[in-house]
């Protein structure tokens, strides 16, 4: 039985799609290339075996090279459901170079058997598995599928490796305390992943792992990922004064961050406990202001309370709240768009993440929906942006997606970004004991890099008058949270550029149709003309559409353009049949025309033609890749018909007419 022995093993992190959770226009102002580092990965790189040599590409940072896969002798990926795709290349790519791959995450977890091309499975919590798997990967009797049965014991886990990322290149760091959530929510994939029953890490422990990431010298946000870190209020209660203790004897040195259920807010003691520890945000999931949807989907603790009593007690203390809302439960009324547009405004909440329903694999929702048979497709994983929903919603599905892009769009213009900011900081600013952290070079360096940044860039941008006022009101009037302000400022650039970026394809959709309407109304005019002039012009009018319609391409992401792609193709092909009409239309005028005119003027007009389609050829392979699946046959095959024109022109019979 053959062995492999493993000494060097690659970690891969697929890209992320943008989006509203990628806050990549955000911080970009702070010089950061990804907001979170791969915290699983830094996890399953802790409980490898000692002696091996662990590369980790996170691809949100920097392009993953065959030389890394070539060096390695295995390959660990692990992926969310939003990262499939890229997730797939890879696994693609791994498979082409001969390299073994193992992958893990929820994705894989919840989706194996629909994966392709992977060697190895590791499924579930790694502590269980892993070691496992190891053993018989190196003795030679690895099998294709490790599902950890039961859930292990956190207290056993190792601190994450830090070592192997470029903690420069993030914005934030993280650490974990708990798994799992006591709550039943049906949409929601973390119950069946983790359980509901909390497991936490010994106090000592998660103290040990905030100590190592301080002495690797980062200063700044750090992320607690836990599902719900006030889980097991108890136990939390024990672990933070140990936090504040930290904190207080290092100057505040991070600024913490986590999510928790609203229920936070009936916590007095647990709310304070947090301020003092140095939280400054919390994202709540309250979903939707409509209480027969929250008793629907099993979110009962969201009903037991005033929702924006509770978000602005919250706010009181310190902590801002960030909020997930969700439309497209099956008892959503017909004014949930205004109901949601105007419960936000009220909450003061800046960040207000607004999705449409997604069944998830192996949840509730995901089950009850197949019974019902309205599962349509899998879930893409991102809820914001293809606008494609997964399942077949009680309210009509036009309107749903209408009625989203309509709440997004007025929630984020920048009079209502700034208003919900305004009413934040003012709830803030209430709170006088506000812990804060000791400035050091570094912290005032990002923070002055930051002010500079978006006082130069939002300024003179279309909001800068909004823009403007808020700096200044917050300057002279809450000075004590200007850095938050400015703070939110920047994070508004981020979202304002998303919702356009998810608005877009509508608009973009229409002017395909109307450019291409006019294209053909041209094109008829022109081939009623029976002059060499009418010919030429025709190409450039195919050029010109082509070229107005990429520019129109390029202000929609990349993400958003999926649900577009039969338009696109339909542009491909159409650009195709002109290029064939006009073939007919040269060879219908061979006896009427003088071949060399025709040829002469045709040689003029290449150069600049073929200089533009080189310029689309470039922006295709660099700068904007992802528009090649639309726009490649359109592209590339335009210099071949230019080129194959010209030889017609010299012999007739030497190119047979495209069909």
């Amino acid at each position: 039985m053959m062995k492999d022995k493993i000494t060097k093993a690659l970690f891969v992190y697929p890209e992320t799609p943008v989006s509203f959770w990628s806050f990549k226009h955000a911080i970009s102002f702070v010089g950061k290339k990804a907001a979170f580092p791969p915290l699983g990965l830094m996890t399953l790189a802790a409980l490898m075996p000692k002696n091996y040599e662990i590369k980790l590409v996170d691809m949100n940072i920097e392009a993953l090279k065959e030389k890394d896969i070539l060096d390695s002798d295995i390959v660990f990926i692990s992926a969310m459901i939003i990262q499939k795709e890229s997730f797939q290349k890879v696994v693609t790519l791994c498979n082409s170079l001969g390299k073994k791959v193992v992958v893990g995450g929820p994705y894989p977890t919840s989706s194996h058997s629909q994966i392709e091309g992977v060697d190895y499975f590791v499924l579930g919590e790694a502590e269980n598995t892993l070691s496992e798997f190891i053993t018989d990967y190196e003795n030679g009797t690895a099998r294709h599928l490790y599902l950890s049965e039961t859930k292990p014991d956190i207290t056993q886990t190792p601190p994450p490796r830090f070592d192997i990322v470029d903690m420069d290149k993030y914005a934030t760091m993280m650490l974990q305390y708990s798994r799992g959530c006591p709550f039943n929510c049906e949409f929601c994939d973390i119950i069946e992943l983790f359980g509901r029953v909390p497991r936490t890490k010994n106090p000592d422990q998660f103290i040990n792992e905030m100590t190592i990431l301080y002495d690797t010298g980062f200063r700044g946000g750090v992320f607690i990922v836990d599902d719900n870190f006030i889980g097991n209020k108890a136990r939390v209660k024990k672990l933070l004064p140990e936090i504040i203790r930290f904190q207080e004897e290092r100057g505040y040195p991070f600024e913490l961050s986590t999510e928790a259920s609203l229920n936070l807010a009936e916590d007095d003691e647990l709310l304070s406990l947090m301020a003092r520890a140095g939280f400054n945000m919390a994202f709540v999931g309250i979903e939707t202001p409509v209480e027969a949807s929250l008793l629907a989907i099993n979110k009962q603790q969201n009903t037991k309370t005033d929702l924006l009593s509770s978000i602005h007690k919250i706010q009181k203390m310190g902590i801002e709240v960030t909020g997930g809302f969700i439309l497209g439960f099956d008892d959503d009324p017909e004014d949930i768009f205004d109901r949601q547009i105007a419960f936000i405004q009220k909450s003061g909440i800046p960040m207000s993440m607004v999705g449409l329903l997604t069944a998830l694999p192996n949840t509730q929702l995901y089950r009850r929906l197949v019974k019902e048979n309205r599962i349509l497709n899998e879930s893409t994983g991102n809820n914001t942006h293809d606008l494609q929903l997964n399942f077949i919603p009680k309210m009509d599905i036009d309107t749903l997606t209408e009625g989203y892009k309509r709440v997004v769009k007025a929630i984020y213009t920048p009079k209502n970004y700034y208003a919900r900011c305004n009413t934040l900081l003012k709830n803030m600013n209430e709170y006088p004991s506000r812990p804060v952290a000791k400035m050091t070079l570094p912290v005032l360096a990002k923070n002055l890099k930051g002010l500079f940044a978006s006082f130069f860039i939002q300024l003179f941008s279309g909001y800068g008058f909004e823009y403007l006022k808020f700096f200044l009101k917050n300057l002279f009037t809450r000075p004590g949270v200007f850095v938050q302000a400015v703070s939110k400022s920047v994070m508004g650039h981020h979202l304002f550029r998303i919702t356009n970026e998810i608005t877009a394809p509508g608009w973009l959709g229409k002017y395909i149709d109307h450019k291409l309407e006019t294209v053909n109304v041209n094109l008829f005019r022109l081939e009623t003309k029976k002059t060499p002039d009418s010919i030429f012009r025709i190409i450039n009018l195919h050029i010109h559409a082509v070229t107005k319609m990429q520019k129109k391409l390029l202000k929609v992401n990349k993400s958003s353009t999926g649900h577009l792609g039969h338009t696109m193709q339909t542009v491909s092909a159409d650009i195709k049949s002109y290029f064939t009409k006009f073939e007919h239309l040269v060879r219908e005028k061979i006896g009427t025309i003088k071949l060399d005119d025709l040829k002469t003027n045709l040689e003029k007009i290449k150069p600049a033609i073929l200089k533009k389609i080189a310029q689309i050829r470039k922006d295709c392979d660099v700068k904007y890749a992802y528009i090649k699946e639309y726009f490649t046959e359109a592209y590339y095959k335009a210099e071949d018909e230019i080129n194959r024109l010209v030889a017609l022109l010299g012999n007739p019979q030497a190119v047979a007419v495209t069909t």
